[in-house]
């Protein structure tokens, strides 16, 4: 499930956070956050302002995101190019939106302190994995957040369950034993680990797992210790990789009077300071889910007071005075709160998605696009200047299915959700999780990419942040009143990322979702008209279909060349005037060069 959020940045700069998780269903009812509340930080609590929603309605005359629609039932069938061509223009004089550079970031869940994945984000691949998605948030949080408690210990065995690290005998050495053969790079530790290691690994967090999934489905959570060299690892891959760290502060932690407990977090905040270490903060994760997870309420107003308190705590602490604080993010709530994308894992959660097929569905599309507007609209009512981020974007529940949630099909919603989430003015999206164990990643357990990797590398590759407004025409017959088909044909486009050599300032970057089972003809028009188009084509590899996990671009098969070596992304050159033709069931992204758009200049 989905959740939503705002996000304080106390004295810095103000922005507001929509966040999204997994959530696991409740065995009971979640209460719900008592009346919204201002205090001198500007504080709001968002679940009790959803009562004020209505629904609305865009006021734009057309979507930003383009429509297609199919010849109703009833009436007579066009002809051949009726059926099949759509003309494209995008309005390149002013963007609609405009993005935070790390749009597209990542996030991982502290479950991987217990399943042992920590020790292992120093391999070379997952570093340069990593890197291809830089620049990046990388949040460090989920629901184990408030079971998170710092301890600043040099011998790691206590802390530690049975493992891979047995390998390597000896617990006492300073440096992090799992990291064997360090390699300098760029100031970075990166190693290499031997395939035993890896297969022990893998047998760890399979058996983990399963702890980790009941405790899942009963709502009680064990607590993990994050220590020093935990941190050092943590901040090690973030560092190295071009991310920035927002760490996720245990809330949970209560004086008698139910006011926030900081001695730990001060720990924590003393330990990276000493280290210089360059991170955000966000304290608590679903607060208004607590009563059902520990029996315990936190109301608005002290949530308000803690929020408080870590800002002042913050700036007693020379280094983090100026350090970006996040949040408060809630849960989904309940009744009269707003639901926020009742979408994969609702679905999963339900067992309606039990079939490739059923990510094709466009209604899960379509509720996305409706929930983020009542959300925006609430913002902008009543935090004004703030922005809105969704987060613990994942394609499953816990944990996903096998040959289902991390397949090319699963690709279409991660797209769209990224192409809506631009068009409706989401700062920031975080994908849950870039690597873990499961199916609902961006790379496996052999740390090879998936299909929603390459779909992420290509998007940040070509696209910018500043959001183009799209415009079609389908010369097929005007549609009946009341007979709208839903659409299968999802166009966005943006200025080219100015960080991409390749193509001049001024570019446009169209990205197009076919989920129809025929192909699709667009032919560009007015100032798209006649002009040299680069197309980069993702399709299923092999035999499967939409159950791939690999995929090809333009014909040729995307995987590494080695642990720090990403393939040539080579686009396939379309003649100026050429019609594009989309297969049945594709993504892709169509650069259009040489544009000169005024909005994509500067």
């Amino acid at each position: 499930m989905y959740r939503v959020g705002l996000t304080l940045n106390h004295f810095a700069e103000t922005c507001v956070i929509l966040t999204t998780s997994h959530r696991t269903p409740s065995r009971t009812r979640t209460e719900e956050m008592p009346n919204a509340l201002t205090h001198a930080y500007s504080s709001l609590w968002i679940a009790s302002l959803a009562s004020l929603v209505v629904p609305t309605v865009p006021s734009s005359s057309y979507s930003s995101s383009a429509v297609y629609h199919r010849a109703p039932v009833g009436v007579k069938r066009p002809g051949f190019m009726e059926r099949t061509l759509v003309l494209l223009d995008v309005n390149a004089r002013s963007p609609i939106r405009v993005l935070n550079d790390n749009f597209l970031s990542l996030q991982l869940d502290p479950s991987i302190i217990k399943d042992g994945w920590l020790d292992f984000l120093s391999s070379k691949r997952l570093v340069t994995l990593a890197r291809g998605l830089s620049p990046a948030y990388l949040r460090f949080g989920g629901k184990r957040t408030d079971f998170l408690h710092f301890n600043n210990q040099k011998n790691l065995a206590k802390f530690r369950g049975p493992g891979p690290d047995y390998y390597l005998k000896n617990y006492e050495d300073d440096i992090v034993r799992s990291d064997i053969a360090l390699d300098n790079q760029n100031g970075c530790k990166v190693a290499n680990h031997p395939d035993i290691m890896l297969e022990l690994q893998r047998e760890k967090a399979a058996s983990t797992q399963l702890v980790l999934l009941k405790e899942q489905l009963s709502n009680i959570y064990s607590n993990i210790t994050i220590t020093a060299r935990s941190l050092d690892k943590l901040y090690n891959f973030a560092d190295c990789t071009g991310l920035h760290l927002v760490l996720g502060l245990n809330a949970l932690q209560r004086n008698p009077d139910n006011s926030w407990n900081t001695s730990s977090t001060l720990s924590l905040l003393k330990y990276g300071a000493g280290k210089k270490y360059s991170i955000s903060w966000e304290l608590g994760n679903e607060p208004n889910a607590y009563r059902s997870m520990v029996g315990r309420a936190i109301n608005s107003t002290q949530w308000a007071q803690d929020y408080a308190k870590l800002r002042t705590l913050l700036q007693s602490v020379r280094y983090y005075h100026k350090a970006h604080l996040y949040g408060p993010n809630v849960g989904r709530p309940r009744k009269n709160a707003l639901h926020i994308l009742p979408c994969w894992a609702s679905l999963l959660e339900k067992g309606k998605v039990v079939e490739i097929e059923d990510f094709l569905k466009t209604r899960l599309m379509d509720t996305l696009t409706e929930q983020i507007n009542k959300v925006i609209q609430v913002v902008k009512a009543h935090t004004s200047g703030k922005k809105v981020w969704l987060g613990g974007l994942g394609p499953a529940w816990t944990g996903g299915i096998n040959n289902l949630s991390h397949t090319y099909a699963a690709g279409f919603l991660w797209i769209n959700t990224l192409g809506v989430a631009a068009v409706q003015g989401i700062d920031v999206v975080l994908r849950h999780s870039f690597f873990d164990y499961g199916y609902t990643h961006l790379v496996d357990q052999n740390f090879n990419p998936l299909p929603d990797y390459w779909v992420s590398l290509i998007f940040k590759r070509l696209v910018g942040p500043k959001v183009l407004d799209v415009r079609v025409a389908g010369l097929q017959r005007k549609p009946q009143p009341m007979r709208v088909i839903r659409d299968k044909l999802r166009i966005y486009a943006h200025c080219t990322s100015f960080s991409n050599h390749n193509y001049a300032r001024g570019s446009i970057t169209i990205y197009i979702i076919n989920l129809h089972r025929s192909r699709k003809k667009i032919k560009l028009a007015g100032t798209l008209r006649n002009k040299t188009v680069h197309q980069y084509l993702l399709q299923p590899y092999g035999t499967e279909g939409l159950r791939a996990k690999q995929v090809q671009l333009n014909g040729e098969k995307l995987v590494m060349l080695d642990n720090e070596t990403f393939p040539e992304l080579k686009p396939k050159t379309l003649r100026p005037g050429r019609t594009i033709t989309m297969p049945p069931l594709t993504i892709g992204f169509y650069v259009v060069k040489n544009m000169n758009a005024y909005a994509c200049r500067r």
